[in-house]
């Protein structure tokens, strides 16, 4: 379910830049997110913080309030989590040398892609895939823009089902650290950890019960409620879990590329009544304007779901 936040004031704390795997530089983004009402935006790009100074200077351009953010990968039981960290001092020296170890584990999983892809037709392949990457570590998104430009395969779509997906050749299990650690790198750095889009990791509910309860003793403080392409029922099972665990509400539209209409900036479901917001416990807390009704408008809801 997609809803347009107002105005006046609304909250996006979830996106993605070309500094990772999105398709849109830091200024262009924070640009759209203007475009959509956005006010406060935090830019989380996978285990790197490269974007935040061009997404600063531009959100001081266009009077958008720029929230710190980074996504940072790392291992629960076997299965790859990933956890937004939010408010933090970007000096922070735990925080840097966290991300030059991440920097490196991403390094390592790209020149194993293009290892295992080499034998397809498509030449300098990692350097290619850097290159769609704006020269910073290529994810499986730019190897697979490559194999469709190279005319491998016709789109996207068909690069992951042949090559990229899960359990396919390219499909290469990173070297990320356990979730204690990551929590403990943003915990360090003075930020907020926030477990990201819950439900797209299709566990049990048992077990998300489970990660969730490990990610609160660990010092995670919120968790990813509302998110783009996400069902009502998911929303309310969120919602439910973060009251149970008495944890702070985030949430985020998770926006790689435009043209996705279950995932476009600012378009997220109201977080539901009686959690507590992530944002009113930033060092520098956000209120909604006095006034506000806490519902959003209801036009526009799409209920297609997305890939994470």
């Amino acid at each position: 379910m997609t809803i347009p936040q107002p105005r006046s004031t609304c909250i996006d704390l979830h996106c993605h830049s070309r500094a990772s795997d999105g398709k849109l530089s830091p200024r262009d983004l924070v640009s759209r997110a203007h475009e959509r009402g956005v006010t406060h935006l935090a830019l989380t790009d996978h285990d790197t913080i490269a974007g935040l100074p061009e997404a600063s200077a531009a959100a001081e351009q266009v009077g958008i309030e720029l929230i710190t953010g980074t996504e940072l990968s790392c291992v629960w039981k076997s299965q790859t989590i990933h956890v937004v960290g939010l408010d933090f001092d970007v000096a922070s020296p735990a925080l840097q040398a966290a991300l030059a170890e991440q920097f490196e584990n991403r390094w390592r999983r790209a020149r194993m892609i293009a290892e295992r892809l080499s034998r397809l037709p498509v030449p300098d392949l990692l350097e290619q895939a850097q290159a769609q990457a704006d020269g910073n570590v290529p994810g499986r998104p730019h190897f697979a823009r490559v194999l469709v430009d190279a005319g491998v395969v016709k789109d996207m779509n068909m690069a992951f089902k042949r090559y990229l997906g899960a359990g396919k050749l390219g499909d290469v299990k990173a070297f990320w650290p356990e979730l204690a650690t990551v929590v403990g790198w943003i915990r360090d750095a003075g930020g907020v950890a926030v477990l990201a889009h819950p439900r797209k990791y299709k566990m049990t509910a048992t077990r998300l019960r489970a990660l969730v309860a490990d990610f609160r003793r660990a010092g995670g403080r919120a968790l990813e409620v509302s998110t783009s392409g996400q069902s009502s029922g998911d929303l309310g099972f969120l919602a439910e879990l973060c009251r149970r665990e008495a944890m702070l509400a985030s949430q985020g539209s998770d926006f790689h590329f435009p043209g996705a209409p279950w995932c476009e900036l600012g378009r997220i479901a109201a977080l539901p009544d009686g959690l507590l917001p992530v944002w009113e416990h930033f060092h520098k807390p956000v209120t909604m304007a006095k006034g506000l009704s806490p519902e959003r408008e209801t036009a526009d809801i799409d209920q297609s779901g997305s890939r994470g």
